[in-house]
């Protein structure tokens, strides 16, 4: 397994928006992430929103961790501190690994935009089947930064020293 390669290679992106309120046509923050991978050079090959419902996430994102042509999941919504969200709850029984950095940076990066209500963000990520999935708040500024101070570095093979690229599936 090659941890940097001379070449950019395109990852198979899925997108999921969390929320019970917002439908395709409003799906701002869906649309930014789609929008950003593909202008990145990355294919989006599934796109869909859930309801806040733990298990109806973690059965769209278990049906994306067994497929084969899905490589990354990003997800948007559902990883505040209100009754309603449930993304971590969802996701962190598919983990076969944590990536406890991803929150950590998100959190400190967010500091300096929102201040300490970052706090109340529970952003996670971890790898299940080899499909690396990145779960942040449903902001559209959050989802900016953190595809463009997080995620798009760390998808790129170029990326040195490392990068997800090398754990992902082929």
């Amino acid at each position: 397994m090659s941890k940097v390669s001379a070449e950019f290679i395109a990852a198979r992106i899925a997108v999921l928006t969390i929320s019970s309120r917002r439908g395709e046509d409003d799906d701002t923050s869906g649309h930014y992430l789609r929008d950003a991978a593909l202008e990145a050079g990355h294919q989006v090959v599934a796109k869909a929103i859930v309801k806040e419902n733990r298990y109806a996430i973690r059965a769209q994102v278990s049906a994306w961790i067994a497929d084969e042509n899905v490589q990354v999941v990003l997800i948007n919504g559902g990883t505040g501190f209100t009754e309603g969200d449930q993304a971590p709850e969802a996701l962190l029984p598919l983990f076969d690994r944590e990536v406890t950095g991803f929150g950590e940076l998100f959190r400190m990066l967010s500091f300096e935009e929102i201040g300490t209500a970052t706090l109340q963000s529970r952003a996670i990520a971890g790898i299940a089947n080899r499909t690396l999935i990145f779960a942040m708040p449903g902001s559209t500024k959050a989802c900016h930064t953190a595809w463009e101070k997080i995620i798009a570095a760390q998808l790129d093979a170029r990326n040195r020293p490392c990068n997800f690229h090398p754990h992902l599936k082929s």
